[in-house]
């Protein structure tokens, strides 16, 4: 791989199965947040007055948002490098959401869940074969 490095020939490095793990992952976060935005959309067309409209916007920024998500998850598994950054950052943002659903709302089994869902979503994009594979390191075969 080396060699064709110093040739000048481009070479597509293999996305290591963590990385495709966590791209499949990440994806099913923004998939949710997509879900979200339908049933919001659907609970303002149903609703009077001005909460028509804030319903409407609130469904709207759920639907950016999870779609940009899953734009994330689909680079991580296609093996683009910029897109691990940015879902590290999804996954640090998503632990206060976490502690909304364990503390505040009082759902400790859905809190529980979903906690280990982004705990493990943040251990797989933290990992040091992900991490070389981001800095284009060579990282050892198994």
């Amino acid at each position: 791989m080396a060699e064709e490095r110093e040739k000048g020939t481009p070479t597509r490095e293999p996305v290591p199965e963590n990385v495709r793990v966590a791209g499949v992952l990440v994806g099913l976060q923004g998939l949710t947040g997509v879900v979200v935005a339908v049933v919001l959309g659907v609970r303002a067309v149903g609703a009077d007055g001005a909460r028509v409209y804030y319903g409407l916007a609130e469904s709207g920024i759920f639907l950016l948002l999870g779609g940009a998500v899953v734009g994330l998850g689909y680079g991580l598994f296609r093996g683009v490098h910029g897109c691990r950054t940015p879902a590290i950052v999804v996954q640090l943002l998503l632990l206060p959401v976490v502690y909304s659903v364990i503390g505040p709302s009082g759902q400790l089994l859905w809190g529980i869940v979903c906690g280990l869902f982004v705990v493990l979503t943040f251990l797989l994009l933290i990992s040091e074969q992900s991490r070389r594979w981001s800095m284009g390191d060579e990282y050892p075969e198994d």
